[in-house]
Order: structure tokens, then C-alpha cells, then sequence
């Protein structure tokens, strides 16, 4: 009788051909996270290109905003310290975020870029806003008397309480007897310590004498 046929066996596994169809799907994916990355940075350039003439007209003196864009695994249009405009997860959409004292907050969200402007117009406004008044708390200018309409008095300047003087020295009579005392007090300290470490030497040596001489009596 004829043998029955063997069934076919299955190749064994390759790993050089394993890596190498690794190899080329880690190209593939690098080469499409490397077109969404450039997207994403072409689509904040629109933004920021949109944004210029607004920061052209904020004073010249004021240094808070620095705008620009930073690359990175997440490309951001930075406003200032604080505020950016990343895009969504979808890549299309514009997301302004704030970095706020308990986290971050999302100020707009929108894939077009007139609406993103108004918010990031506001933003900016308000920012030059809260400075102005930071500014205005932080000095005082006092007004002469004239300047104010009869019947209203100028507001009151709080003024700082006189600093205290200095607490006289103690007279010499008093500071020669707290020497002489301090002085008598650690030179006392100083002689029973002493004493306390002569009298644990004696009794030191003498037990140690007296267990030399047990042991010596023992061994005769």
C-alpha cells in the first residue's frame, strides 16, 4: 500500500525578514507623523502670519508678548509666557490655551483662523489692560492742594510707624557682674566634671586591679 502524503509543513519563521518588515512599517509611519507635524506647522504660520499686524500695533515699550513658534513633538504658537495655540487631535482644529494657576484652560476652539484672531485679540487687550492697572496700584503721585476742587480733601497716605530705637546697653556695673557670674558658673561646671571623670578612673583601675588579682589567685 502506498504511503499516505505528509502534510505540507510550515516555514519557520525568519527573523531577518521580521525586522525588515519592521523597518519598513516604522518608515511608513515616520513619513506620515512627519507630513502631520509639517501640516500642523504650516497651519500656525497662517495663524501667526494673520496675528503680525495686530502685536505691530501694541506699544513699543512693552516686552510681555513674544510670540513666535517652538517645534517640538506638539507645535505651539506661543502668545507669551502663559498663553498658546496648539492644534487639535483632528489636526485641522485651533485649540488657545492658558496655563492657569489650578491647570490649563482651553480660551477658544476653532479650525478658522478670523475667529482665532478675534480671540487671540482679546486676549492680548485684556493682558495690556491688567498691566495698565498693575502699574497704576504699584505708585502713589500726590497732587498739590490745587489741584483738587474746593470742599474734597486729597486721600490720605498711609505712613509707616517710626522705627523703634534701639534698647540702651545694659551699664558697665551690671555687665561685669553677669561676666563674673557666667564666668564662675563654667569654671564650677568645669571642676565637677572633672572630679566625676577623676573618680571614674579610680574606680576603674582599682576594679580592674582587683580582677587581675582574683584571676591571678584562680591560675596558682
Amino acid at each position: 500500500m502506498d504511503e499516505p502524503h505528509a502534510a505540507p509543513r510550515e516555514p519557520a519563521p525568519d527573523l531577518r525578514a521580521a525586522v525588515r518588515k519592521a523597518r519598513v512599517e516604522q518608515a511608513e509611519r515616520s513619513e506620515v507623523v512627519a507630513e502631520l507635524r509639517g501640516a500642523e506647522i504650516a497651519r500656525l504660520e497662517m495663524l501667526f502670519e494673520a496675528l503680525k499686524p495686530i502685536l505691530a500695533q501694541v506699544p513699543k515699550d512693552i516686552d510681555i508678548f513674544d510670540a513666535g513658534i517652538v517645534p517640538g513633538e506638539r507645535a505651539r504658537l506661543f502668545v507669551d509666557m502663559i498663553a498658546f495655540v496648539e492644534m487639535g487631535h483632528d489636526r485641522r482644529q485651533y485649540r488657545f490655551i492658558q496655563e492657569a494657576r489650578h491647570g490649563r484652560m482651553v480660551i477658544a476652539e476653532s479650525a478658522r483662523i478670523d475667529a482665532m484672531v478675534e480671540a487671540l485679540t482679546d486676549y492680548i487687550a485684556r493682558r495690556l489692560v491688567e498691566r495698565q492697572l498693575a502699574l497704576s496700584g504699584d505708585t502713589f503721585i500726590p497732587l498739590p492742594e490745587s489741584a483738587y476742587r474746593a470742599g474734597e480733601k486729597p486721600p490720605v497716605r498711609t505712613e509707616r510707624p517710626p522705627a523703634r530705637a534701639p534698647e540702651a546697653a545694659p551699664p558697665p556695673r551690671r555687665r561685669w557682674f553677669a561676666t563674673a557670674l557666667l564666668f564662675t558658673v563654667e569654671l564650677l561646671g568645669s571642676i565637677v566634671l572633672f572630679v566625676l571623670l577623676a573618680g571614674a578612673a579610680f574606680f576603674a583601675w582599682r576594679f580592674g586591679e582587683a580582677w587581675w588579682v582574683a584571676h591571678f589567685a584562680q591560675l596558682n
